[in-house]
């Protein structure tokens, strides 16, 4: 069994990350071990989500000297020219909660019609091994912003409705559901299958 440090620091996103890999895809192949509580947070201070996803695996394997698996996620929405992108987590500022980005997203686009309000999320998934080598995946899916936020959900899945969820927002649907459409999910089955064809 292979041994790999899971990098994110945010504990609802780790949660997915272990569902997708651990439910669907590694059947007891891999083990995925919990970010070590003494090594601190990662300044994701890249251009891109490439680069912030990077930044976290590498410091988790020279932290461990194990193998780490590392996302990034950024939110495009068309009305902002692509904003807030790499920058979604902190979009209403350093310190920012879920509810806060949302609010400040939902007064960006207030007034705008579906028509309008166009967006997708996009992951990048990276393992970076000791050697340094790296296997890269993305996973995007397209949608809409809603006008008002729904449903129990993180991030900002109370106010996004991905194209193929019948009309309903990432927040309202079951993990399962939402694994199989959304950005994290599509970015992660491909990122076990690159590592399974290795």
């Amino acid at each position: 069994m292979t041994q790999y440090i899971l990098a994110s620091a945010n504990p609802d996103k780790a949660q997915e990350i272990r569902e997708i890999l651990h439910s669907e895809l590694l059947h007891g192949d891999i083990e995925l071990l919990p970010r070590p509580t003494h090594v601190p947070d990662v300044v994701e201070d890249g251009e891109t989500l490439e680069d912030n996803a990077r930044l976290k695996a590498k410091a988790l394997v020279e932290a461990t000297g194990l193998p780490s698996i590392a996302d990034d996620t950024g939110l495009e929405v068309d009305a902002l020219d692509g904003g807030p992108g790499v920058h979604a987590a902190r979009y209403a500022g350093e310190n920012a909660t879920y509810e806060d980005n949302q609010r400040k997203l939902l007064a960006a686009l207030d007034g705008l019609p579906d028509e309008k309000r166009g967006a997708r999320f996009r992951t990048i998934a990276l393992l970076r091994n000791p050697d340094g080598s790296e296997v890269i995946a993305e996973g995007v899916v397209g949608g809409i912003i809603a006008a008002e936020a729904k449903g129990d959900g993180w991030g900002y899945d109370p106010i996004f409705i991905p194209n193929e969820g019948a009309g309903r927002r990432f927040a309202e649907m079951s993990s399962e559901e939402k694994h199989k459409l959304s950005h994290r999910g599509r970015a992660f089955r491909k990122l076990a299958d690159l590592i399974g064809s290795n």
